[in-house]
């Protein structure tokens, strides 16, 4: 061969060995995706939005036999992209990921924040890109997330766990929740009318199996429900030992969404049958000051009559101090509570007293917050102060 020309071929040869070296596309990150039945790499790239190449690239094993099993493991680019966002006055993680159209554990996640974890305005947070196998669906009136999961024929644990949701956790009218989906499925029509619909609360039954480290009270808060009210349920008395695989019965209870009389009104809640059950013990909510607009965040920490709420932070105590004109005090004022996008009538004090959970925010105890029909710890009996504000914060 001509010295020449074998030179020509042979630097060729490096430089096409470079330039495709130079060409080579790296992944930040990957995902793994393990083949189900009906698969194949072509499928596999259109549901993450990648091409073909791109999965050869991580997996040179398929480059000259696609051939794939069920059961075998593919890994696959994540090209997902992240926006950041200011976090505005009033916002909440549950508020932003509905405004995003994001599930909120994937919101939750993307930010390592836990549930409940307070932000502020002007702190910057991710916005993760919703996610490529999944989709979205506004949750209609009466929806409940075994509704839904009927509804979309997927399993009830998918969505909960997609959706970061426990057993027996409320969902409401409007909320974005995340559909796991799976081939084929689609959305209902959006007239669709979910089954058993009703305006009053109804209540419905899951089934919890005892593991390592479970006991009453905190089922009960697991769940949002009475203490007492489990025991009840499951005929239990206050000295039984729960053991390994028992099977216990949780109420869950599916409260809609009530009319008022305009959008600067809240809705009228029985204590009793409603409203204990849409703020239970360890639930975190925006209290706004009916006359003022004055706003701050609280968190129910105990109570059975009515509900016993502590201010979140120093900031949201030193807000209730300047509501009440600069001094805690036993004056009963009507309040809206803002959780989980409702607006509910509530009546508040502001005198710290007895028990306190939450520490380093200069309140030296609980307060109280009434909704319809509470009644006082001390002796059961109604106040009158309290559910007449309750009444105007509901526009009555």
């Amino acid at each position: 061969m001509n010295r020449k020309l074998k030179k020509i071929m042979i630097g060729t040869a490096i430089a096409s060995a470079v330039f495709t070296s130079t060409m080579t596309p790296t992944f930040a990150n990957t995902v793994t995706h393990r083949v189900g039945t009906g698969d194949t790499l072509w499928i596999i790239s259109q549901k993450y939005q990648v091409s073909l190449e791109e999965i050869y690239q991580l997996n040179p094993q398929y480059r000259n036999n696609s051939a794939i099993n069920v059961g075998d493991v593919v890994n696959v680019p994540a090209k997902q992209q992240q926006t950041t966002y200011t976090v505005q006055q009033n916002d909440t993680p549950w508020i932003i990921s509905n405004k995003f159209k994001i599930s909120l554990k994937d919101f939750l996640k993307a930010n390592g924040l836990k549930e409940g974890q307070h932000i502020y305005p002007g702190q910057k947070v991710l916005i993760p890109a919703a996610s490529n196998s999944a989709m979205t669906y506004t949750v209609q009136n009466n929806d409940t997330p075994w509704i839904i999961s009927n509804k979309f024929k997927v399993n009830l644990n998918d969505f909960l766990q997609i959706n970061g949701l426990r057993e027996g956790q409320h969902i409401y009218p409007g909320q974005t929740v995340t559909i796991p989906t799976s081939s084929g499925v689609t959305p209902p029509a959006s007239n669709t009318t979910p089954p058993n619909s009703s305006s009053s609360p109804s209540k419905s039954y899951v089934t919890h199996t005892v593991k390592n480290g479970d006991n009453l009270w905190d089922l009960s808060i697991q769940y949002g429900i009475p203490f007492k009210e489990l025991q009840d349920v499951n005929g239990l008395r206050d000295n039984h030992v729960l053991r390994l695989g028992d099977r216990l019965t949780i109420p869950v209870y599916h409260i809609p969404v009530k009319s008022t009389p305009g959008p600067q009104y809240g809705e009228l809640l029985d204590w009793w049958t409603e409203a204990q059950y849409v703020i239970p013990i360890g639930k975190v909510f925006i209290v706004e000051d009916f006359y003022t607009g004055r706003k701050w965040t609280m968190k129910r920490t105990i109570g059975a009559n009515h509900a016993d709420v502590e201010p979140l932070t120093a900031r949201d105590a030193a807000i209730m101090k300047e509501v009440w004109g600069g001094n805690y005090s036993w004056n009963r004022r009507p309040v809206i509570v803002e959780v989980d996008g409702r607006r509910l009538a509530a009546s508040a004090s502001a005198m710290p007293h007895d028990v306190q959970y939450i520490n380093n925010n200069n309140f030296q105890g609980h307060s109280d917050l009434y909704f319809s029909n509470s009644t006082r710890h001390v002796d059961g009996k109604r106040d009158d102060a309290h559910q007449k504000n309750v009444l105007i914060a509901a526009g009555r």
